[in-house]
Parts: structure tokens; C-alpha cells; sequence
């Protein structure tokens, strides 16, 4: 496969994920705006922050490291799949041990919440930890479907899947308050229950079937999905074992990256259960656009550049025109994030008090809520920008020098774990967001100087993306003055209809944006429409 049939699968596959995470997105969204209307913020700490934790540690640890791995280099027939899916089997054994560990954790080493406000936590933990292992066992199809680019199986699975998920939760939040957690915890179940299923079905259709064999897709029957040892062949594939226990170490630390702020409230207990609510609604709305968009272009352009980059190879041993593309596509991915970053944080400023009045009445819009947004806001755009760096540079990466990483990464994790403890005695929750900040622009700069090194004795300039145009930084600061100028004059307490000229100000502000960007950023809009675009793409093919 040519890196350009390459990059039109990953175009196609992250289009697919940014409408997926939009579902999902806005699903959770409304979801959590009715129930904050029937449990109280305490219940929804301990189930989004704690539990949601212990779900995300467990998947996390047993399954990234595989997927890293297995998902670099060639993923066609000249693969041994069977090595490979006898490798992925292994997420299950280890999943139900952190499922015991952290089980256990859970249960006997963390403050237990009051009985009385929040019941039936115990069996929660246990529901919660058995959902992950569940959701294991569909890992090597999971694997499969992303190497194979099956783009549409991940939408059709997951969203099947959280619409039965919400569903479960509405109903019984309605009818069956006082089963406290158990709502929710049977909710999760069906969700990786789903999941797992629609994967089990979809590949027993398909495997030997018509399109199956015109595809030469390299498993056969349903026997294959399963793992067993062939004749003559080692049971794993033992470069592919050794790739995943160097990502495995490095797990460890992300996890602790990705997840800080939850383990400090979890173990340190400088939020009450309440506070850790609101924190968590907050950072859901925060973090809403950043999953709509740059998780799912981080995740589908780490497969482009691990496919079209040979992993552990300088910039001159590459193949030149595979290089050209992959640094036009860096540049235009920087680019693209930057821009929307930069957006998000202006208009973020000026609309968050508003945004979390609508959404959640004064319980959100008083008090740290407003200012916990605001902060966010400036969050994503190193989020987006770390997210971008980061699929580039663990693609490029040899063994040797993820290795070496994880020495960076144990250094930023305890930084990031002490800067969190102290910011947050003295900030509150904004000081979570502040040490991510940090944290993240550390990682950001680590990243830079890798691609700098990289491409330094090449002709390619990727990390020219990351300086916008002079028109479009020019508009951005006067909407970020005229915003926040239409924000004291007209919102929050004046009355709807200031509120709604509020908003018809930064619509227009946004429009002038958009339009400077539209006037100078060719190339990059030359990119979204050819690749990111399917509609597009499919009328031009």
C-alpha cells in the first residue's frame, strides 16, 4: 500500500473517529446535564473521577502497549497475524491481574465514601473492573479492524454501544434511584458488553466471506481470532513482544500523565467527593472539542506515520518521497490544531461563565466553575499541539530511544504528581489544570526538538506549522478584546437577551476569524478539504 493510500485511510479513519467522538461527546454532555438534575454532585465524583479511574488504569495498562506495538510497521499479508493475535490475548490474563490489584486498592486502601450518600460502592468497584476486563476481550479484533482500516465497524460498534449505555443509565436514574452506583455500573457493563459483541459478530461475517477473499484478508475462519501455535513458528512474534514491553514501562508513566489530577484527588484527598463533581463536569466541558477533534487525529495519524515511517531510521536511510509526505502532513496537522487551539482558547475565555450557567444553573456558574473553565480553555491548545508532536515522534522513535524516553516521562510524571499537590493547596482546582499546563509544555518542547533533530539535515520544515499567519493572530486578539469587553458590559446576570447579543458578538468575531484564515492559510485548507473531508474526497475520486 502507497503512503498516499495510506494517508487516505487514516484521513478517512480520522474523519469517522471526530463523528464518533461528536456522539459521544454531546451523548455524555446531555447525559450528565440530567442526571446533575437527580443524583447529587457527590455521587457523580465518586462515579467519574474514582470509578471511571479505576476503569481507565486497568484498559490503559493492559492494552496500550499492544496496540502501539502491533500497530507499527507493515500491517498487510506479509505479517504473521497469528503470532500477533496469540500476542494480544495476552490483554486478557493481564487485565483480570490489574483488575485484582487495583481492585483491591480500591477497596481497602482508599477513603470509602458514606454509606448513606453514597450506597453500594463495593459491588461498584467490582462491576467497574469486570466491564474492563470485558472490554479486553475484544482487543485483538479491535487491533485487526484498525490495521485493516475497517473504519465504519468502530463507529457502528461504539455507538451502538454508548446509546445503549445511556439509555440504561436514564432509565434507571428515572425509576431506580436508590440503586445509587449500581446505575451506573450496570450501564458500563452493557457498554463493553455491546462492544464486544458487535466486534465477535462482525468479524464471524466477515471472515470467509466474499470481501474477505477479495481483500486478501490474512485470517480464514474463526478459528484464527483464537490463539494457538502453528508448526514451525514461534508463538509470538518476539520483535513485536519486546516493542510492547519498551511501550509497556512508558505506559505507566502516560497513565500517571493522562490521568494525574484524578490520582491525586483519588489518593490525596485535596477535593471533597463534591468538589471532585464539579471539577469533572468541568473538564468534560473543557475537554469536549479536544476529543471531538484532536484525539481522533492523534490516534489515526500515529498509524500513518508508523506505516509510512520506518521506525528507528534517520531522515536520509527513509524512502524521500514517504518523507515528503509524512512532513507536509506534519506541518498541515500542526497547523490545523494550532489554529482551532487558539480559537478555543480566546472564545473559551469570554463564553465559560455563560456556558456553565446554561448547563448547569449556579451550581456550575458560581463559585472556581467559571474559572476552572477559563483555565481549561488555555489547557487544549497545548493539548492539541502535544497530541500532534507526540503521534509523530512514538512513530518515529526507535526501540532504543522509547527506552530512553521513559526516563523523560518518569521525570515529568513526578513533577506533574508534586506540582499538582502543591498548586492545588494553593489554587484549588485550577491548580490541576496549571500543572497540566506545565507538564504539557514540557512535553511539547521535548517533542519539538526531536522532529527539529529529525528533519534537521533534510529540506523539510514541519514544525513551520506552528507559526500562524500574521492576519490571523491579528484577529484573534481583537476578538479576544472584543469579547471580553462584551462579556462585563452584557453577561452574566443582565437578562437573556443581553446574553443572546453577547453571543451574536462572538459569533461575529468568529466569523471574522475564520475568514482570515480562510484568506491566508491555503495550504492547510487545501489539506482539510483533500483529506480530512470524505464527502469531499469521495466526489473527487
Amino acid at each position: 500500500m502507497s503512503s498516499q493510500d495510506i494517508l487516505k485511510n487514516a484521513s478517512t479513519l480520522a474523519s469517522y473517529n471526530v463523528l464518533l467522538q461528536v456522539m459521544f461527546r454531546v451523548l455524555t454532555f446531555l447525559l450528565n446535564a440530567f442526571t446533575l438534575r437527580f443524583v447529587s454532585k457527590e455521587l457523580i465524583g465518586v462515579v467519574n473521577v474514582r470509578l471511571t479511574l479505576l476503569y481507565s488504569t486497568l484498559v490503559f495498562l493492559s492494552r496500550e502497549a499492544f496496540r502501539r506495538a502491533c500497530l507499527s510497521g507493515d500491517s498487510g499479508t506479509n505479517r504473521s497475524w497469528r503470532q500477533i493475535i496469540n500476542l494480544l490475548w495476552l490483554t486478557v490474563p493481564l487485565g483480570v491481574l490489574w483488575a485484582i490489584l487495583l481492585g483491591c486498592v480500591w477497596l481497602w486502601l482508599l477513603e470509602v465514601p458514606d454509606v448513606q450518600t453514597i450506597p453500594y460502592y463495593g459491588p461498584a468497584v467490582v462491576m467497574f473492573a469486570l466491564s474492563g476486563v470485558q472490554e479486553l476481550l475484544a482487543e485483538p479484533l479491535w487491533v485487526l479492524a484498525q490495521a485493516h482500516m475497517f473504519v465504519r465497524l468502530k463507529v457502528v460498534a461504539e455507538s451502538l454501544a454508548m446509546v445503549a449505555k445511556c439509555s440504561v443509565t436514564v432509565v434507571l436514574v428515572v425509576f431506580a434511584r436508590e440503586w445509587g452506583l449500581y446505575i451506573f455500573s450496570a450501564a458500563h457493563l452493557v457498554y463493553t458488553g455491546l462492544l464486544v459483541l458487535s466486534y465477535a459478530v462482525y468479524f464471524l461475517c466477515f471472515l470467509g466471506s466474499e470481501e474477505a477473499a477479495k481483500t486478501r484478508f490474512p485470517l480464514h475462519g474463526a478459528a484464527d481470532l483464537l490463539p494457538h501455535r502453528a508448526d514451525g513458528e514461534p508463538l509470538v512474534d518476539w520483535p513485536v513482544a519486546r516493542l510492547t514491553w519498551s511501550f509497556f514501562k512508558q505506559s505507566f508513566l502516560k497513565q500517571i500523565l493522562t490521568e494525574g489530577e484524578r490520582y491525586v484527588m483519588t489518593f490525596l484527598n485535596v477535593l471533597s467527593f463534591g468538589d471532585q463533581g464539579v471539577y469533572d463536569i468541568v473538564n468534560n466541558l473543557g475537554s469536549m472539542v479536544a476529543r471531538f477533534i484532536f484525539l481522533p487525529i492523534e490516534e489515526s495519524f500515529y498509524i500513518f506515520f508508523a506505516k509510512v515511517l520506518e521506525r528507528g531510521r534517520d531522515v536520509r536511510n527513509q524512502k524521500q518521497e514517504e518523507v515528503a509526505v509524512a512532513a507536509e502532513v506534519l506541518e498541515c496537522l500542526l497547523k490545523l490544531v494550532l489554529v482551532i487551539g487558539l480559537i478555543i482558547t480566546v472564545f473559551g475565555y469570554a463564553y465559560s461563565h455563560l456556558a456553565l450557567d446554561i448547563y448547569g444553573g449556579t451550581l456550575l456558574s458560581s463559585g472556581a466553575g467559571p474559572s476552572l473553565l477559563r483555565c481549561y480553555s488555555c489547557y487544549v491548545l497545548l493539548l492539541a499541539v502535544n497530541g500532534v508532536t507526540e503521534c509523530f515522534v512514538f512513530a518515529a522513535m526507535s526501540q532504543e530511544e522509547v527506552d530512553k524516553y521513559n526516563l523523560v516521562m518518569l521525570a515529568l510524571s513526578v513533577s506533574f504528581l508534586v506540582l499538582s499537590y502543591l498548586l492545588t493547596w494553593w489554587a484549588g482546582g485550577v491548580g490541576f489544570i496549571l500543572a497540566n499546563c506545565l507538564n504539557m509544555g514540557l512535553r511539547i518542547l521535548h517533542s519539538c526538538l526531536y522532529i527539529h533533530r529529525y528533519f534537521e539535515l533534510s529540506r523539510w520544515k514541519p514544525l513551520r506549522g506552528l507559526l500562524p499567519s500574521p492576519l490571523v493572530v491579528v484577529s484573534l486578539c481583537v476578538a479576544a478584546a472584543v469579547t471580553a469587553v462584551s462579556e462585563a458590559l452584557l453577561c452574566c446576570d443582565r437578562g437573556w437577551l443581553l446574553r443572546v447579543v453577547h453571543v451574536g458578538v462572538g459569533g461575529v468575531c468568529l466569523l471574522l476569524v475564520i475568514a482570515a484564515v480562510l484568506f491566508t492559510e491555503t495550504q492547510l485548507i487545501q489539506f482539510v478539504k483533500t483529506q480530512l473531508l470524505p464527502r469531499y474526497r469521495k466526489k473527487h475520486a
